[in-house]
Formats: structure tokens, sequence, C-alpha cells
């Protein structure tokens, strides 16, 4: 009997990690990927596990929900694991860890994480009326950015959220890695929007006169650190120091040198949502693999 591929998906805060992938072993801070890895391997595989990771996240970047394909190879004779086993064994070596699986599946052996996927949806949180980030409450912190100034222009941010939706070249939202092949910075920015968030300490936050705001984009897939550059340029929007239509022109003008400096949201309030996937294929994979 030959492996059988898996689709897990895992949520993760970015606390101690390098970001998602693996990282080399002599290196001082490991990636997601390391301690996926490493906890698979007391599933006794006959072929050590590999996680094929769909979102390669940032170092700061969390993710409500980032999957994976594995491959598991157990000895002749002996059924394939279920999926509820594989969370629960994954999840007890991952205990001291801030990762935690959240559901696994069985899928056919052509599925891949990555290039399967139909679209990635991610978010990012901001937090308005705090002066720096040190006065970010206590429970929010790491988890939201908070730009100088006390006043989001909404009516004007939220112009400026519609000149990206569709297909352009984001070449002037690209930030350039020389570790990184190049991308065509041709993307499809399906969905963005902007809209107050709300949590359970929300009265207290308003007592303080805080706002919180959340921004989501959808696409199928991203340039590096596009999302970062895009927030940036949108709350500059919203600071009054950008026009809504110079998102616009730097979509126009095609090139990375253009974008603003000291505009890049930071890594911190940037969360990968989902991982978007033909459901009807997977609840038919699953049901079968169960």
């Amino acid at each position: 009997m030959g492996p059988k591929r898996y689709l897990v998906l895992f949520q993760y805060r970015r606390t101690h990690y390098s970001g998602a992938v693996r990282t080399p072993a002599d290196q001082p801070v490991f990636g997601v990927q390391n301690y996926l890895e490493q906890a698979a391997q007391n599933l006794k595989p006959l072929v050590p596990i590999k996680f094929c990771i769909s979102s390669e996240t940032d170092a700061g970047v969390h993710a409500l929900c980032n999957s994976a394909h594995v491959d598991i190879q157990k000895e002749a004779g002996k059924p394939p694991f279920p999926g509820s086993i594989l969370v629960s064994s994954l999840n007890h070596w991952l205990k001291s860890e801030e990762i935690q699986i959240l559901s696994a599946c069985q899928v056919p052996d052509d599925f891949h994480a990555r290039f399967s996927a139909l679209s990635r949806t991610y978010i990012y949180r901001l937090v308005v009326g705090c002066s720096y980030n040190s006065q970010i409450p206590v429970f929010e912190r790491d988890l939201c950015w908070a730009p100088r100034g006390d006043h989001l222009n909404v009516p004007a941010t939220q112009e400026a959220v519609q000149f990206p939706l569709g297909t352009h070249d984001f070449s002037a939202f690209h930030s350039i890695c020389a570790t990184m092949p190049p991308k065509s910075p041709i993307k499809t920015l399906i969905h963005v929007d902007l809209r107050p968030f709300s949590s359970f300490l929300s009265y207290h936050y308003i007592q303080r006169r805080l706002q919180f705001w959340e921004l989501e984009f959808r696409s199928q897939s991203f340039l590096y650190k596009q999302v970062q550059r895009m927030v940036g340029a949108l709350v500059a929007v919203g600071q009054g120091k950008l026009k809504p239509y110079h998102i616009k022109l730097l979509l126009e003008v095609r090139d990375s040198l253009a974008y603003p400096h000291n505009t890049i949201a930071l890594a911190a309030g940037l969360f990968l949502k989902s991982v978007e996937y033909d459901d009807a294929n997977l609840q038919a994979a699953g049901a079968a693999g169960e």
C-alpha cells in the first residue's frame, strides 16, 4: 500500500517563529514547519513526513488557518490514519508550542496544498487612538498595528480600497527580496474591505477612545509583503498623507521604488485568515478517507 496524502489545516501565533517554512537546523530561530515535522515523526512513519505548506507567511505574521499537504506511509497491512487521530496526535506533540492542528482529511494523490488553492484571504488589524505601539492594550499587543495619530479618515480610505480591486501590475506594492525568485507582478485582487473590528473587550477600549479596524484582502496569491505595503499606503490615505487617487497612481507607475518611504505596515497586525479550496472535492475526499 502506497502513502496516503492528507490536507492539514493549522494555526499559529507568530511569537517566536521565523515564519511558516522550515529553516536549517543551525539557525537560532525555527519556522513553524520545523515543529510540525518534528511532531509528525512521532507517528513513526516508514518515510519521514514533510509538510508542503500552501502559504509561506513571513516572520511576525500570524495564521488563523494555514494549510499543508503531507504524505504518510505506514507499514504494510496497517490502515491509514483517520483524520481525527492525526489531529489529536499532532496536537499532543505540539502542546508546548503556539501551534495547533485544526483538521486533517485524506485528499487525492494529485492534490497540492499550494497549487490547488483557489484563493487566500488575509486580514490586517489596526488600532487608532494610540500614539505609539507601546500604548496598545496588553491583550492586543503583537496582534495589531498602532499607526501614529488619533484619526483615520474612513470615507477616504474606503474610496482608496476600490482602486486595487481587479487585475493589476502590483510592482509598486512588491518588496524586492534577493533570496526569493522573481514572480509575475500581475495579480487579481478578488476582494478588499475595511470594517470596524470588535471583541469582548470592545467596551473597555471605547472608554479609552480606541478604535479597531480590519482590512481584508483576498487573491489567489500575493507578492512578497504586498499586503503590508497596501495597508501602509491605505493608512497613509486615512491619515491625509496621501490622497485616494495616489493608490491608482502607484498601480499605474508599476515601480517598487515609487512606494512612499517609511509607509509599510508592521507585520504584527497581519493574519492569514484562510486558504480556500474546492469544498465539494475536499468533503468527498475526506468522507472517503474516514
